[in-house]
Protein backbone atom coordinates (compact mmCIF):
# COMPACT_ATOMS: atom_id res chain seq x y z
CA UNK A 1 0.00 0.00 0.00
CA UNK A 2 1.27 3.26 -0.75
CA UNK A 3 1.30 6.63 1.17
CA UNK A 4 -0.42 8.17 -1.65
CA UNK A 5 -3.54 5.65 -0.95
CA UNK A 6 -3.39 5.96 2.93
CA UNK A 7 -4.03 9.55 2.51
CA UNK A 8 -6.52 9.55 -0.04
CA UNK A 9 -8.59 6.92 2.12
CA UNK A 10 -8.06 9.00 5.17
CA UNK A 11 -9.40 11.85 3.03
CA UNK A 12 -12.37 9.90 1.94
CA UNK A 13 -13.10 8.47 5.25
CA UNK A 14 -13.47 12.45 6.76
CA UNK A 15 -15.56 12.99 3.70
CA UNK A 16 -17.92 10.34 4.24
CA UNK A 17 -18.09 10.47 8.24
CA UNK A 18 -17.98 14.24 8.17
CA UNK A 19 -15.36 13.63 11.35
CA UNK A 20 -13.37 17.14 10.40
CA UNK A 21 -12.55 17.10 14.44
CA UNK A 22 -10.17 14.57 13.31
CA UNK A 23 -7.78 16.60 10.81
CA UNK A 24 -6.70 19.31 13.34
CA UNK A 25 -5.34 16.04 15.49
CA UNK A 26 -4.06 14.14 12.25
CA UNK A 27 -2.09 17.37 11.09
CA UNK A 28 -1.05 17.73 15.08
CA UNK A 29 0.33 14.37 14.67
CA UNK A 30 2.22 14.73 11.53
CA UNK A 31 3.80 17.85 12.07
CA UNK A 32 5.12 16.48 15.70
CA UNK A 33 6.56 13.62 13.70
CA UNK A 34 8.38 15.22 11.13
CA UNK A 35 9.58 17.14 13.68
CA UNK A 36 11.06 14.30 16.46
CA UNK A 37 12.67 12.52 12.80
CA UNK A 38 14.19 15.82 11.55
CA UNK A 39 15.82 16.84 15.30
CA UNK A 40 16.83 13.26 15.99
CA UNK A 41 20.67 13.88 15.92
CA UNK A 42 21.02 17.35 16.14
CA UNK A 43 21.58 20.01 18.89
CA UNK A 44 17.91 20.75 19.14
CA UNK A 45 16.87 17.58 20.05
CA UNK A 46 17.56 17.63 23.75
CA UNK A 47 15.47 20.32 24.29
CA UNK A 48 12.49 18.79 22.10
CA UNK A 49 12.17 15.84 24.53
CA UNK A 50 12.87 17.97 28.16
CA UNK A 51 8.85 19.40 26.29
CA UNK A 52 7.36 15.84 27.19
Amino acid sequence: MSKLSVLMEVWAFLKERKKWWIAPIIVFLILLGTLIVFTQGSAVAPFIYALF
